[in-house]
C-alpha cells in the first residue's frame, strides 16, 4: 500500500501534467486541482508498478508508455452521464427537428460527441424508433447514428450496452425500460439495451481535438457538456468544426451551461423553454 508521501505532486510537474493533459484532450485543470489528479490516479499507481504519482505523471508526459497515457486520459475524463440528459433535446429531437429533417432526405446522420457509457446516442436511437410510430417517412428511412469517445472503457461500456441497476434508474420510464431493455442480471438488476436499438448505433474512438472531418457530413450533432473542461480557442475551434460537419440547416445540441458566442457566422441561435440549439447557416 502507497502510504500518503507517494501521493504528493511536485509544481514542475503538476504543470507539465496539466500543459499535457490540455494537449491530448483539451482538458483545462488550471492551478490548486491536485487533489483532482490525486483521487482519480493514485489507483494507477501499483498497477503501473510506480512507487508515486510525481514518476506515474513523469512516465506520462514523456511519453513512455501508450497504453498508460491512455488509461490517465481514461481516468481523468469525467463520465457523469444519465438517460435522456435534460429532458428538452431529446423532446425538441423527436417533436420537431426529425419531422424537419426527414422532409428533405430519406437518410438521415447524427453524431453524438462524447458518447462515454453510451446512454446519450441510445436514448437518441429510442426517439428515433419511438417517432418512426408516428413518421411514415421516417419509418422508411435510414438513420446512422454515430457516437465517439476518447475512452477505451467508456467505449467499451457503450459498446456491450450493459447498464447496472442505478444506472438504469436516472433518466429511463417504466415504459422505455419494458419495451427497450432485458434482463442481464436478475440478482443485480443490470439490464442489456435491445438488439434493435443497440444496432442503430456505431461507436468510434476519437480525440475531439483532431481531425473531426474525416466522419463526413451529418444533420445533427450533440455535444453536450463536455466543451466546458475545454479553453475558449478550443471550443471555438471545436465548434467551427462542426459547422463544416453540419449541412445547411443542420442542428447543434450543446449543454445546458455551454452558451457560445463568436460562432454568429456559423450558426442562427434558437431559444427554446427551457434551452437553446443552434441551427447552421446556409
Amino acid at each position: 500500500m502507497n502510504n500518503a508521501s507517494d501521493w504528493s505532486i511536485s509544481p514542475e510537474i503538476y504543470r507539465a501534467f496539466c500543459a499535457f493533459l490540455q494537449e491530448r484532450c483539451g482538458i483545462v485543470l488550471g492551478a490548486d486541482k491536485e487533489y483532482l489528479i490525486r483521487s482519480r490516479l493514485v489507483s494507477l499507481l501499483s498497477q503501473f508498478c510506480v512507487s508515486s504519482l510525481d514518476d506515474l505523471l513523469q512516465k506520462v508526459v514523456r511519453g513512455d508508455s501508450l497504453t498508460l497515457e491512455r488509461t490517465v486520459i481514461d481516468a481523468m475524463t469525467t463520465n457523469e452521464t444519465f438517460w435522456f440528459r435534460d429532458v428538452y433535446p431529446f423532446e425538441t429531437l423527436g417533436s420537431r427537428i426529425l419531422p424537419e429533417v426527414i422532409r428533405d432526405r430519406n437518410r438521415i446522420r447524427i453524431w453524438s460527441a462524447a458518447c462515454s457509457s453510451g446512454q446519450e446516442p441510445y436514448s437518441i436511437a429510442m426517439i428515433v424508433r419511438e417517432q418512426a410510430e408516428r413518421l411514415p417517412e421516417l419509418r422508411s428511412s435510414v438513420v446512422d447514428i454515430v457516437a465517439s469517445d476518447i475512452s477505451d472503457s467508456m467505449l467499451g461500456i457503450a459498446q456491450k450496452g450493459v447498464y447496472d441497476s442505478l444506472s438504469m434508474s436516472r433518466g429511463l420510464s417504466a415504459e422505455r425500460k419494458q419495451e427497450f431493455f432485458e434482463v442481464w442480471d436478475e440478482e443485480s438488476g443490470a439490464c442489456r439495451i435491445s438488439e434493435s436499438i443497440r444496432s442503430m448505433v456505431t461507436f468510434k474512438r476519437l480525440n475531439l481535438l483532431g481531425n473531426l472531418l474525416v466522419l463526413g457530413k451529418f444533420d445533427i450533432i450533440f455535444c453536450r457538456n463536455v466543451l466546458i473542461y475545454f479553453s475558449r480557442e478550443e471550443k471555438l475551434r471545436i465548434v467551427k468544426s462542426f459547422a463544416e460537419m453540419l449541412r445547411p440547416g443542420g442542428y447543434l445540441f450543446l449543454g445546458s451551461s455551454e452558451f457560445m458566442t463568436g460562432i454568429e457566422d456559423c450558426f442562427e441561435m434558437i431559444r427554446l423553454n427551457p434551452g437553446i440549439i443552434f441551427r447552421r447557416l446556409g
